[in-house]
């Protein structure tokens, strides 16, 4: 239960830390430009919650309790982007020498995540027509 806890406490702080980064980011660049802008807080908050998990992998897999590697690594940045989780997955991939297992897994979840975002907007479009 303890565990449990922790993690939604992670997620929550996360959660508020993608808010602010994302919003704070667009809001600062969207001032300079009109119209629709690229989603550059987007794209921030992924690749420095991959830069976060690179970082502290290492450290709490082999010297934090579980339940705080779980709260910091599932909670808060699970929250804040599974971008992290997936590029941590993909780099341990490589680091193991399956580089079948790595493009399969970079390719695959491109794709399909990009289908399966074309088809839930297709699917809404059709029925809020």
């Amino acid at each position: 239960m303890f565990k449990l806890l922790l993690i939604a406490l992670g997620g929550s702080a996360g959660a508020l830390a993608r808010y602010g980064v994302s919003g704070g980011i667009q809001n600062w660049l969207d001032r300079a430009q009109s119209g629709w802008t690229f989603p550059w807080g987007t794209m921030v908050v992924n690749m420095s919650g991959c830069l976060v998990i690179g970082l502290l992998a290492p450290f709490l897999f082999e010297r934090a309790r579980p339940e705080y590697r779980d709260m910091i690594l599932i909670g808060f940045l699970g929250a804040y982007t599974t971008w992290s989780s997936f590029g941590y997955e993909t780099i341990r991939f490589l680091n193991d020498g399956q580089f079948k297992a790595a493009a399969t897994y970079v390719l695959g979840t491109n794709l399909c995540c990009l289908v399966a975002v074309w088809i839930g907007y297709r699917l809404a479009t059709r029925l809020l027509a």
